[in-house]
């Protein structure tokens, strides 16, 4: 007698998606146990979000079936994917800051009282919702008062008040802090001991590696392979993510340092008023600047870009004084910035891969009378996209439509073609895969190779101590110290980013 088939909370079966000019996913599979964590993994342009959307009813499938709890469904909106218990929450968080707590966990479905909404009903029900995912806070808090962290629990409590059993989470880690994360791990475990099962999205391994029961891996937009429990390993995950082993992650080689690129001297912010920041860049020098969250190394980055004016002190590029009252003055000078929210502030995300590489470059290539040179634009372009290898159908396809790793080589791309003095990275791999940062950390020691200074903040302690050859640490708006490369270990850094130390530890 053949017994008949498991029948699984969540089951996706040879799903198909394709865009203008991209096959995102070509015969998917995966299936999600009652009260499991799977993590879905694999390089940007894999397909793990396109799947997501597909499964939160943000997007149709082409062909292909999902079934939940052995039942076939088809979802065309986001409300029948909800009627079904998948809520998906995206990476960037979804709520209406200008309004309380209790108002976003039930807004659209906010419960009524004589055609009035019921706001005693809203609280009192939030609480219990709060509660369930730890947030201690009162319902009648605007969103807006909340730190991301407390922002990512709201959205864990706003789908469970749909009675969600499949939660999708998409990097729920890439804007928190360390203690935040912890905080979310703590929530997922209780919430699997309580009947919800969780897909898990995320490009950081450690985490996929502690939090998963299965693993499984997306390259290329089809499956890679799956990966038990006792079978995830760092390794193991990066084998099927890139097909490939990566013997060597980070790329260096060493570089002589040539003269002063940018002498900062007394600098005040308006984060930070009361410090002031005095350090030196040379040409061919990777100098990376690390902190905890709220540390001032976004706010120095913006300063020296000309976004915030500073309120004292002096820059000096290749020995000359600038004053950078705008972006347009950093420009001028040689400097340009790659900003940490890469789809707000980096790319125009409705505009063609060749239109975002020509907009840092549209004043020096304007022909007369102010008309766009379209033939420098396009040469521009043909020479990033190979330069950096951006994985495109062609120069004129929509940046929406390309994976997070080279909407960020289009960024990098837009202000190469301006060969500048200084390039300024802020969180440069944040939300890219294993592959697409090796490809990152390969172009900026070319770049030093070829002279170009480079200053970079970034959270990852392995990509500082891995690419910095001196580290800037800071503290509350001051620099705490300077620690260099035989000095670099996580215990160092530590120090200096806590306030612990007042120098720096030797290694």
């Amino acid at each position: 007698m053949t017994s008949s088939p498991a029948v699984h909370r969540l089951d996706v079966r040879s799903i198909c998606k394709t865009f203008p000019g991209v096959r995102a996913l070509h015969n998917v599979s995966l299936h999600l146990n009652d009260n499991e964590v799977l993590s879905v993994v694999g390089e940007n342009g894999a397909g793990k979000s396109t799947l997501m959307k597909i499964l939160a009813g943000v997007q149709a499938e082409d062909s292909g079936e999902i079934l939940v709890n052995g039942l076939a469904v088809r979802f065309r909106k986001v409300s029948e994917a909800l009627a079904c218990g998948i809520a998906l929450i995206h990476q960037e968080l979804n709520l209406a800051d200008n309004l309380e707590v209790g108002a976003n966990i039930f807004l659209g479905r906010e419960p009524l009282r004589r055609g009035l909404i019921d706001e005693t009903d809203v609280n009192e029900r939030s609480v219990q919702f709060l509660h369930r995912v730890g947030l201690d806070v009162s319902p009648r808090t605007l969103v807006r008062e909340l730190t991301i962290g407390q922002q990512q629990l709201v959205e864990i409590a706003k789908a469970l008040s749909v009675n969600a059993r499949v939660l999708i989470m998409d990097e729920p880690t890439s804007s928190l802090s360390a203690g935040e994360s912890e905080r979310l791990f703590e929530v997922i475990h209780d919430l699997r001991s309580s009947d919800v099962s969780i897909l898990y999205i995320s490009h950081r391994l450690a985490e996929v590696q502690d939090l998963s029961d299965r693993v499984t891996v997306l390259r290329d937009g089809e499956n890679a392979g799956d990966l038990n429990r006792d079978e995830i390993s760092h390794d193991s995950l990066v084998r099927l993510m890139v097909g490939r082993d990566v013997s060597r992650f980070y790329s260096r080689q060493p570089h002589k340092a040539g003269n002063v690129a940018v002498h900062v001297q007394n600098l005040t912010t308006s984060a930070w008023p009361a410090h002031r920041l005095n350090f030196k860049l040379r040409a061919g020098e990777i100098v990376g600047i690390a902190g905890l969250v709220g540390a001032g190394r976004t706010e120095l980055l913006r300063t020296l870009f000309g976004v915030d004016y500073p309120l004292n002190g002096t820059i000096t590029v290749a020995g000359r004084n600038v004053d950078l009252k705008s972006p347009m003055d950093a420009i001028d000078s040689g400097i340009a910035l790659v900003p940490e929210d890469r789809k707000q502030q980096g790319v125009v995300l409705e505009l063609a891969v060749r239109h975002n590489i020509g907009l840092a470059g549209l004043r020096r290539n304007a022909m007369a009378g102010g008309f766009v040179n379209f033939a420098r634009e396009r040469s521009d372009t043909s020479e990033i996209v190979r330069r950096l290898q951006v994985r495109t159908p062609d120069d004129m396809t929509i940046v929406q439509n390309l994976s997070g790793g080279n909407q960020q080589k289009v960024v990098l791309g837009k202000w190469l073609a301006l060969e500048p003095k200084v390039l300024l990275l802020d969180e440069p791999t944040r939300g890219i895969d294993v592959g697409a940062k090796q490809e990152i950390y390969q172009l900026m020691d070319e770049l030093a190779g070829q002279g170009m200074a480079i200053l970079f903040v970034s959270s990852e302690m392995e990509e500082i101590i891995g690419m910095s050859d001196r580290t800037i640490v800071m503290h509350e708006g001051r620099i705490a110290g300077e620690l260099e490369r035989d000095e670099l270990t996580e215990e160092a850094i530590m120090q200096l980013a806590t306030g612990a130390a007042d120098e720096a530890v030797p290694a």
